[in-house]
Order: C-alpha cells, then structure tokens, then sequence
C-alpha cells in the first residue's frame, strides 16, 4: 500500500536580522524607558503620600518654607566683627609693601647680557677665505708659513703661526688690561681705544653676564707703553717711583691708624680711671661739744668741718 504524502505544517518565517540603525533605535527607547521609571519612583518618594509602611515619606525641608518645622537661619557671632566680601579673582598680589625683582624679569636679562656677549665674541671669529694660489695667501713673517692664526691677523692685523706664536711668548702671548694697566701704566681710554692697541674679547671667567675679558698681544702693548714713557728704562723710573709711593702712602696709612688707636687706648683708659675714682657722698651734718658742726662720708669715713650760719 502506497504512503500518501503529507504536506508540512505551516512554520512562521526566521526573523530578519536587525539593522544597526534599528539597533541604535531599540537602545535609545530602553535607555528612555528606564529615565522614566527612575523619574517616577523619585515623584513617588518625594510625595506627600504614606509609604509602604504607611510612614510620611523622607524629605528634606527647605529653607524658605514656613512650616514650623523648617530649620532656623544660623546667626553671625557679633564677636568676628564686620563681614567684608572681597572678590579673590580681582586681587593683586603686592608682595607685602617689598621690592622684589621677578624672577622671570630677571632670568630675562641674564639672558639677553649672555646673547649679548656671545654676539660681541662670535663677530671676531669669522675666518677669511683660503686661496688656491699659495702666493696670494699671507705668510708668517717668522718661518714664512701659510698655517698663519687668522684670529691673530683678524684683530691684531700680525702674521703669525701657530708654531712661532708658542715658541715666542714673550713676543706673542696674551695680556690682560689688568695686567697692561699694572705693569707698563697704561690708561683706561688708552686700552679701550681699538685705533691705538687693538684687543681680542673673551667670555670673563668669573661671570658670563659681566664685561667680556680685553687681550692684548704683549709687543704691540710693549712697542705703545716705550713710545709713551720715552724708553724701557724711562718705564721702569716712573714704575719704581710709584711702587715708592704707593708704599709710602701705605706707611702713612697705617702709621694714622696706629696713632687713632692709641689715641682711643689712652682716652679710654683715662675714662676708666676717672669712672673709678671715689666720690665722697657726706651724711647729715652732726654737732660736736664746742659747737663745731662735722660731715662725714659715709662709704670711707673722710670727715669736713662745716661751719653753719
């Protein structure tokens, strides 16, 4: 016997998958929803219905309110004095009545000096340019060399080497403007005049915002101190005559300093001796058996005849 087929039951269709639009929709209507039962729960609460152990719900009273049981206003203690309101956001800090440099202003200008000084150094390093032609670059005019200090010939226009300015320092070394004003009696104008002794600037070793240090090359500042003093040995008559009176004057110095303190040595020791003398302080007058009136001191016992009128 042949199975008669069967037609299937009817199924409902697979849902479609959600769009992400209508993801994005779905989430936003649940977040809503929850927003809302939360709002009510919180009109719930703050109602004045009895809650669900028939109490009056909690609550807070505000201030304004004219219940009885509203909460008093705090009073100000008369003690703190007058209430002054000040707005914070428009005072000025003055520094307590001090003049106190800002540090910003300050670090400022150190260094705009160090800019400064630095600049002043670096216009004197420039290097000339170097010719092919050996015979158009300038010599030493110790070893004919072409190896010449450009520094050198740059400031002090001398054509030297490195070699011959190391191996003669007595002729090329380097001298201070201390040193120039101590020991060949040059001037400041004379030193600072670049026309007359022309000077090499270099960064002071003691403080980078101070004076750049002045060098001098040692025969140019020999050849302008025998031209101005006449001769060496003209230099050393006018050296040796102030060494004397820079001695001489020291001499002077102390032998016045000496004098004051033995001045003060003997004044003081004069007040001392008068501080100590002793000062009779006389009692009352006493009377003796002829009629004689006596004063007596009380600390030594020196006795004075007193006659009474």
């Amino acid at each position: 016997m042949a199975t008669r087929p069967s037609t299937p039951p009817n199924r409902p269709p697979a849902p479609l998958p959600l769009t992400p639009d209508q993801v994005r929709r779905v989430e936003i209507n649940r977040l809503k929803a929850k927003a809302k039962l939360r709002e009510s729960e919180s009109l719930a609460s703050s109602s004045t219905l009895p809650n669900a152990h028939n109490k009056r719900p909690l609550q807070v009273t505000p201030d304004a309110s004219t219940s009885p049981t509203a909460p008093a206003p705090l009073k100000r203690n008369s003690r703190l004095g007058n209430y002054f309101e000040y707005d914070l956001s428009k005072m000025v800090n003055s520094k307590g009545g001090f003049l106190i440099e800002d540090n910003d202003k300050s670090d400022e200008r150190t260094r705009m000096l160090e800019e400064q000084r630095a600049e002043q150094r670096t216009a004197q390093k420039l290097d000339p340019p170097i010719y092919l032609d050996p015979s158009l670059n300038p010599k030493c005019l110790e070893c004919r060399s072409v190896d010449i200090d450009h520094l050198y010939k740059r400031i002090f226009g001398c054509l030297v080497c490195e070699k011959c300015k190391a191996a003669k320092p007595e002729k090329y070394s380097l001298l201070t403007k201390t040193e120039c004003k101590e020991d060949y009696l040059l001037t400041d104008p004379e030193l600072r005049d670049t026309d007359i002794l022309p000077h090499l600037l270099k960064a002071n070793p003691h403080k980078s915002t101070w004076n750049n240090m002045m060098l001098f090359v040692r025969f140019q500042v020999e050849d302008f101190a025998f031209k101005k003093w006449g001769s060496p040995e003209a230099l050393d008559v006018e050296y040796e005559r102030r060494t004397a009176e820079a001695k001489k004057k020291k001499g002077k110095k102390f032998a016045q300093g000496l004098r004051d303190l033995r001045r003060k040595t003997r004044e003081s020791e004069w007040q001392m001796r008068k501080d100590a003398e002793h000062r009779h302080e006389f009692g009352a007058t006493e009377h003796r058996e002829g009629g004689e009136g006596v004063q007596r001191c009380i600390e030594c016992g020196f006795e004075i005849e007193v006659e009474e009128l």
